[in-house]
């Protein structure tokens, strides 16, 4: 059954990566200066992005410390902040990052002195402040989590299987409960209480913590567990949609395949399909977000990789940009992050040897100053759609191969397209003023 089902995944990335369209790139930073790990020649790890002050902010991990960059405007973007990790150099392989209430969390997962710092971010893009820089909670972990809906860390492979923190004092966090329920957990996506843990080779939990602001440092409860699923490895990380119905997860193996589960229905998770990059059959993923309808994957050696999957049965490749050079798949080098949540739409990537990436989906804009949040209806089209919500006078079409295909102006009597004689399928649309790019989206002809 198993190859019956990466049979399909295969066909199925074949013909989807024939319609993946490159990114473009905006931005780049690499310092050759900085010492690549003695594990894996990795000077770089996680990525992050927040909005400051009307700023966005891009941060990338270094054997070094921690690295903010401004780059609301790419064409001049330019590190502005950096805080030195309480361990550095050769032996550091991992930093993570999460933000909460103005304060940048960061951990590392090497040396006994690689503490928890919780930076003020409130004065970006001018300076930041580091206002917590101790071991007393732990020395380290592997990865965070921030639930912001209860203001609680989830502290991964830290000094239990994962330590939960209230930071209802932002700058001075507080345990409540250390799990153990399994021997490891790797990552975890929390929302409302809910955490959805990674376990590496004890495979996927679904936990409800909520009783610790009921019973503090007594209860929680499995809402469920997969142990057993199609090309099950080294659970590695996942995230959760913005409906709550489907989780993206990546096993961390060489050759192993993404996985899109059912978790509508707690009592019956499912593994709704598998699927991968198509690039070579010792391709990795090792870190995803969802976005909308979009998965983005940092897929180590092939670099940034966009999913569509609004249909979560056939998952469609979409964008793709090879961050990584060498063509050898061994080892662990490449995309680490990414990170999709920055209001302009630009992509935040991190490389773990050539450094930190921003790019943008379509033709190269400044930053979309103004998201109008434009809808097309109805979607999917058969013969016509209609923009609802659009200040824009120009909307292009593309097809899935990055090709124009229609161009037509807009005003307020005139907002509907046609479909003409256009094949059936997948198209994206920019709505510019002028020469600048406004708003972006897709729509479906059937």
């Amino acid at each position: 059954m198993k190859k019956i089902i990466l049979s399909f995944s295969i066909m199925l990335l074949v013909f989807s990566s024939n319609a993946q369209q490159t990114a473009t790139l905006l931005y780049h930073w690499q310092d050759t200066t900085l010492v690549g790990s003695w594990a894996y020649d990795n000077a770089y790890n996680e990525c992050w992005g927040l909005v400051v002050n009307g700023r966005e902010i891009a941060i990338i991990g270094s054997t070094a410390g921690t690295h903010f960059f401004d780059v609301t405007n790419p064409n001049t973007a330019t590190e502005v902040a950096f805080v030195a990790g309480a361990y550095t150099g050769g032996g550091v392989i991992h930093r993570d990052y999460h933000d909460f209430n103005g304060y940048l969390y960061v951990v590392c997962d090497e040396g006994s002195s690689s503490t928890l710092q919780i930076i003020d971010i409130s004065n970006l893009p001018n300076s930041v402040n580091t206002v917590y820089d101790s071991n007393a909670l732990f020395t380290k972990a592997h990865n965070i989590f921030i639930d912001t809906a209860t203001a609680k860390l989830y502290a991964c492979a830290s000094n239990t299987a994962m330590d939960i923190y209230s930071l209802d004092d932002p700058a001075n966090p507080i345990l409540l409960y250390s799990y153990t329920n399994v021997g490891h957990v790797h990552d975890a996506y929390v929302r409302n209480d809910t955490a959805y843990l990674n376990c590496g080779n004890d495979g996927f939990r679904i936990v409800d913590f909520h009783y610790l602001d009921l019973l503090p440092g007594t209860a929680w409860v499995e809402l469920a567990s997969l142990t057993s699923y199609p090309d099950a490895g080294y659970n590695h990380s996942g995230w959760l949609s913005d409906d709550g119905t489907i989780y993206a997860m990546q096993d961390e193996n060489h050759g192993y395949d993404v996985k899109i589960l059912d978790v509508s229905d707690l009592n019956n998770i499912s593994v709704l399909t598998t699927f991968n990059s198509g690039v070579d059959s010792q391709s990795m993923a090792h870190n995803g977000i969802i976005k909308g309808d979009n998965l983005y994957i940092s897929y180590y050696h092939d670099g940034l990789r966009v999913f569509d999957i609004s249909d979560p049965y056939n998952p469609t490749q979409t964008w793709e940009y090879d961050t990584y050079a060498p063509n050898s798949h061994a080892s662990y080098k490449g995309a680490w992050g990414v990170y999709p949540n920055l209001p302009s739409g630009n992509i935040i990537v991190s490389d773990m040897q050539t450094g930190l990436y921003i790019f943008q989906f379509g033709t190269p804009t400044s930053i979309i100053e103004n998201k109008l949040n434009t809808k097309a209806f109805p979607n999917p089209a058969t013969s016509q759609f209609t923009l609802l919500n659009t200040r824009a006078n120009t909307l292009t079409l593309y097809n899935t191969l990055g090709v124009k295909v229609k161009e037509q102006k807009l005003n307020a009597n005139q907002n509907t397209i046609y479909k003409g004689n256009l094949a059936n399928g997948l198209y994206f649309y920019h709505l510019n003023n002028g020469n600048t790019l406004i708003e972006s989206g897709k729509v479906i002809f059937e």
